[in-house]
């Protein structure tokens, strides 16, 4: 039997995640995941590939707040009020190739307080309901679905066999928090789930629709928030590379909307043909 076993999210783009025990499942993704985001003068979004040091700022969520603090710093923790209605004003921000020109401010005192603890000008923007990131429209499903601040979908899930796999072939293994899954299941095979079309978890029903490119965030240490070397990076390159992209983890879908916790069955009703693998032999 395949079975929930990790829930996560990450509020604040690249910043350190939060274990969930269930979570709200919405169009967007998991509820209040990605929401935020860190980005520069120009509006551009700023991540763990450029400023590794992002790892070290750790979140955590109540009834009313966001909460915020450094783990080398001193600096008095950050209160984030997690209802939009009070925030600064509305800005154009850029992810990648997508612009939302909806995003809100969150305010000067959390401009001043990444700032100051990561040394440049920043500033931190929100994604309200009203905003309509949409996926691309090669893998949707209905058409019309959408995502928050994350890279390009609004769930990932990855099976812990597939890290076992993984790190069975690494000389120093690494923990699943390298490649910021949402969804962690125990029982199957490895990479089974990025063959995965649809799925149920729970009562929630979630579509398969295209598996993860990885990229150098993987070689980022969540502790230490410094780069380790090239792996896992570099090993998943010689089985997991499918032309240009090495591949770990699948991207979701969602049509039906229900909540879901740890320990949900997790029932593949239909599968779709694994991308075509190049093999580096050495």
């Amino acid at each position: 039997m395949l079975q929930l076993s990790e829930i996560w999210i990450y509020p604040v783009k690249s910043l350190a995640g939060i274990h969930l025990q269930e979570a709200k499942v919405t169009e967007r993704g998991l509820e209040n995941d990605r929401r935020w985001l860190l980005v520069d003068e120009n509006g551009h979004f700023l991540t763990q590939r450029q400023f590794p040091q992002l790892a070290l700022f750790q979140t955590a969520i109540d009834a009313v707040n966001l909460a915020i603090t450094h783990r080398k710093n001193n600096l008095e923790a950050l209160k984030v009020n997690l209802s939009p209605t009070n925030y600064h004003k509305k800005v154009s921000v850029k992810v990648w190739d997508d612009t939302i020109d909806d995003a809100l401010e969150v305010s000067n005192e959390a401009n001043e307080w990444f700032s100051k603890a990561l040394e440049m000008s920043v500033r931190l923007v929100y994604m309200p309901e009203s905003s309509r990131r949409e996926v691309d429209k090669k893998y949707a499903i209905t058409g019309n679905e959408i995502t928050s601040f994350s890279d390009a979908y609004p769930f990932l899930v990855i099976g812990q066999s597939s890290l076992d796999d993984l790190n069975n072939r690494l000389k120093e293994g690494v923990k699943m928090n390298r490649f910021r899954p949402n969804l962690v299941f125990k029982g199957g095979e490895a990479y089974e789930e990025e063959n995965w079309y649809e799925v149920q978890i729970g009562k929630a029903t979630f579509w398969g629709v295209k598996p993860c490119a990885r990229c150098i965030m993987t070689t980022i240490d969540q502790e230490s928030g410094e780069k380790s070397g090239k792996d896992p990076l570099f090993t998943l390159s010689t089985y997991r590379k499918a032309g240009k992209r090495v591949l770990f983890g699948q991207n979701l879908l969602v049509t039906v909307l229900e909540n879901i916790q740890i320990g949900d069955e997790i029932k593949v009703i239909s599968t779709k043909k694994l991308p075509q693998f190049e093999i580096e032999v050495s």
